[in-house]
């Protein structure tokens, strides 16, 4: 039995992106898909690949941490690629709850303003 292999279209329907993405992705060495004249088809390890590059996408990753973390898989082997992802994890972590407390600071800043508007419009 042979590995499934999506399409172009397939594969921006199963994750919900553009063709374009998917072409930058491979421009910038995120993804390799397999050539068939013009056609492009992705296979178990791209499919792979795209679930991770989306989920570090979501977490705030840039697409070069992704690229040197994919890279690290293939040249130094799924331990080294794990501990990277730690050190890259707490780092992000920090950054997160950063933008969190400055977002809670925000919030209740513009709280006490709105409030403090709607008070002198009661007067």
């Amino acid at each position: 039995m042979s590995d499934p292999r999506l399409s172009l279209k397939e594969m921006c329907a199963k994750f919900d992106v553009t063709p374009r993405t998917l072409r930058y992705y491979e421009y910038i060495e995120l993804l390799h898909p397999e050539r068939d004249g013009r056609a492009r088809l992705y296979g178990p390890r791209e499919i792979a690949r795209m679930t991770l590059i989306l989920r570090g996408r979501k977490f705030g990753f840039s697409l070069e941490e992704i690229r040197q973390w994919l890279m690290m898989y293939e040249d130094e082997g799924s331990g080294a690629q794990m501990r990277n992802w730690i050190a890259l994890a707490d780092k992000q972590l920090r950054e997160l709850a950063d933008q969190r407390e400055q977002i809670d600071e925000a919030i209740e800043e513009l709280q006490k303003l709105r409030d403090e508007t709607a008070r002198a419009l009661d007067l």
